[in-house]
């Protein structure tokens, strides 16, 4: 029996690494600033950045929420294929 991989957004790696350039963070600080905003049963290791910017590993929801947390933008806006990202107020 085979599992059928489920349908992914097609912008969502280029959102994910949009957010951390605008916010002018390195891999590193966006690393951090999610460890600070995720679930503690998110599982969450450094080298999934590079990964989730390239589009070789998706996020889970936990991560996703937090990646919105930390721009201050919606969960809609980063899984709508057909929404741009704003990020509002305190960048820092």
């Amino acid at each position: 029996m085979s599992r059928n991989k489920a349908e992914q957004p097609k912008r969502l790696a280029e959102k994910l690494k949009q957010i951390r350039l605008d916010l002018r963070l390195t891999q590193e600080d966006m690393f951090k600033a999610l460890e600070r905003e995720i679930k503690p049963e998110a599982k969450l290791h450094f080298g999934y950045i590079t990964r989730y910017e390239s589009g070789s590993r998706v996020p889970s929801l936990l991560v996703l929420l937090a990646y919105a947390r930390v721009a201050n933008t919606s969960l809609e806006s980063l899984v709508d294929d057909d929404l741009s990202i704003f990020l509002h107020g305190n960048l820092s």
